[in-house]
């Protein structure tokens, strides 16, 4: 999807570096996080919409969203294995180590 400038509120990179929190805390969130969005992407290609008008390249807040849910989707836990199973799989690997040493 593309962003449409007469429905979207518009944001230059910097106001909206400014309004996402960073992962560090008391650190602002780069700009240039933002352009590597926009140009490389992230998780296997997603990137960020932007349109450039007048020299100065522009995302939206609804850009953003979009951006978010699909680097989100799909983003689940992976179930951990039951203690039986983990265990199971100790005692295989122990057994292992000991038939390499001869005991």
């Amino acid at each position: 999807m593309a962003i449409d400038i007469n429905r979207e509120s518009l944001l230059t990179l910097p106001q909206a570096a400014k309004r996402l929190p960073s992962s560090r805390p008391g650190r602002k969130l780069n700009v240039s996080t933002l352009w590597r969005w926009a140009s490389s992407g992230v998780k296997g290609g997603v990137v960020l919409e932007t349109v450039t008008i007048g020299g100065t390249r522009f995302t939206s807040t609804e850009a953003l969203q979009r951006f978010s849910e699909r680097c989100s989707a799909g983003q689940t836990a992976p179930p951990s294995p039951s203690p039986t199973k983990a265990r199971e799989a100790q005692r295989r690997k122990a057994e292992a180590i000991l038939d390499a040493v001869g005991i």
